[in-house]
């Protein structure tokens, strides 16, 4: 479904992936790991069209992705749920989900992906007309993750949502990561948390200094291999 094939992309003069490639299948969870500085956030922003490649290519079933402006991307079906919420504070729980079907296409089907936020997220239904801005860090995160749903994207990029949250809410959090996956969502998961990023996903990559050093299928991820591989030991 995604393809990144010997992507090249950074900062200026600073280059942060080398010649990087990986490739999200259809109605998987793929998880990409790795620690602080690995590079997996410019990964996401070259996808998103934030940054662009110096090299390589990007494409979505097929078709070049690269070159696509971000406020574009849900025109091909793809949204993405930040690191750190990025909720509209000031607004309300409800307004927030609506932003998130604003695109022209997305509106006829607004009411009805909004009850199927609710019906996922029933806290929001409880908080619907508090202002964002008072939620916790918890609330906040499922309001942005169905903020996320409301364009209905095929492809849904997720950056480290257990990131700040009691123990307790990353079982809830995980535990809907694991429904959208057994409802055939494509998912790529971006988590710190390596036991339960690999308990959720079909496959694993592991990034290390911009550069991809592990690809597995979950199923046969050795976690003591993994942290290995994580801490450079």
């Amino acid at each position: 479904m995604l393809e990144i094939k010997d992507v090249r992309a950074g900062y200026g003069a600073i280059n942060v992936l080398w010649d990087l490639s990986l490739t999200i299948q259809p109605g998987k969870l793929t998880t990409i790991i790795g620690p602080n500085g690995a590079g997996k956030t410019t990964l996401l922003r070259a996808v998103m069209g934030l940054i662009k490649p110096s090299q390589g290519t990007i494409s979505l079933n097929g078709a070049p992705l690269t070159g696509t402006p971000t406020w574009k991307m849900t025109d091909v079906s793809m949204a993405m749920i930040p690191e750190g919420r990025m909720t509209f504070r000031d607004m309300t729980v409800e307004e927030n989900l609506m932003m998130g079907a604003f695109a022209p296409q997305h509106r006829s089907k607004a009411a009805a992906n909004l009850e199927k936020s609710y019906q996922m997220f029933p806290r929001l239904r409880e908080r619907r007309k508090q202002l964002a801005g008072s939620l916790s860090g918890g609330e906040a995160q499922m309001l942005a993750m169905a903020r996320g749903l409301m364009s209905d994207p095929e492809l849904l990029i997720i950056d480290e949502p257990s990131l700040g949250l009691a123990p307790v809410m990353v079982n809830e959090l995980f535990e809907i990561l694991g429904r959208l996956k057994q409802d055939g969502r494509t998912i790529v998961l971006v988590e710190q948390n390596t036991h339960r990023a690999v308990g959720v996903a079909d496959h694993v990559y592991l990034m290390q200094s911009g550069k991809v050093v592990l690809s597995q299928p979950a199923a046969q991820v050795d976690l003591d291999h993994l942290h290995k591989l994580y801490f450079a030991r």
